[in-house]
């Protein structure tokens, strides 16, 4: 029986890394980008020219995407090659569960198994092979996995058994994540105020309560640096915490800090367009 051939659609910002610790992994990996393939593929995989070719090439596809729409899109074009070859599609983007419930009933009808599978840890964590994986999807399939999700991420997380659930995790994981940005950028200001160092704040934060990602990585490593680049764009996490706010208003369950947060987030994008998630700390030092 032949091996088990694998693709990796999107080789950008967090796809090209994780694309390439499969290939490290010593699997068979056939990729494609629409944005150029043959300057994004990492050493040690094949290339594809289209889609359709990707679907004849390899059994399990793995997807890592900008949003919903374009995993819709490229998943139906997927299903609808009449003699593919794939039978599976692994999502790493993040797209909210209402996309990848409709990605996974569209899918089902085409005889496909999909698999919710979104990342953490942004493109250092790619690049280390240190991001956390959260999945959804049936059990005998998550665990052919096994060695793909190893290969990408440190700590791999069965969320669920139904698309949709994984990408709930996620999303309510970036929100935390967006929170601590935005709170801590505006407490590190206040301090600023009052002639406190930000080395200093930092160092008392992080043996205290008020210690989290935010201050332990991106605070002393992109913003007391000045260089804003932990490798996230302001635009995605905009999207991420619109998807978590809006998600909450279906779900009736509490909204008051998505609410705030979710504003800030669009502020920041809007003054930042192109800019790193960090440039939230220069946002709010202007407004």
């Amino acid at each position: 029986m032949a091996a088990t051939a694998y693709g990796f659609i999107g080789l950008g910002n967090m796809g090209n890394p994780m694309c390439g610790h499969l290939c490290d992994a010593g699997l068979n990996v056939v990729c494609y980008d629409a944005a150029g393939t043959a300057e994004r593929a990492p050493e040690g995989s094949e290339t594809a020219n289209s889609i359709e070719a990707m679907a004849v090439a390899a059994d399990t596809i793995f997807l890592s995407l900008p949003d919903g729409p374009v995993v819709t899109q490229v998943a139906g074009e997927i299903a609808g090659v009449a003699d593919r070859r794939a039978t599976t599609i692994v999502d790493l983007s993040t797209t909210g569960p209402d996309a990848a419930v409709a990605v996974g009933v569209s899918l089902a009808a085409a005889g496909m198994v999909f698999i919710d599978a979104p990342v953490s840890g942004g493109r250092s964590g790619a690049v280390a092979a240190t991001l956390a994986l959260m999945c959804a999807g049936p059990d005998d399939a998550i665990a052919d996995l096994d060695t793909a999700f190893n290969a990408i991420a440190g700590n791999v997380f069965q969320v669920g058994k139904k698309p949709g659930q994984a990408q709930a995790m996620k999303l309510l994981n970036n929100f935390l994540s967006a929170t601590a940005m935005a709170a801590t950028s505006e407490a590190t200001l206040f301090g600023a105020s009052h002639g406190l160092d930000m080395d200093t704040m930092l160092a008392v934060l992080n043996t205290s309560s008020g210690r989290s990602t935010a201050t332990e990585d991106k605070f002393p490593k992109r913003i007391a640096t000045g260089t804003f680049d932990a490798g996230f764009a302001a635009a995605l996490m905009s999207k991420d915490v619109s998807l978590y706010r809006d998600q909450v208003a279906r779900a009736g369950t509490p909204d008051s800090v998505a609410d705030v947060v979710s504003g800030l987030w669009r502020g920041t994008r809007e003054a930042f367009p192109d800019g790193d998630f960090t440039e939230i700390y220069r946002y709010l030092a202007d407004n």
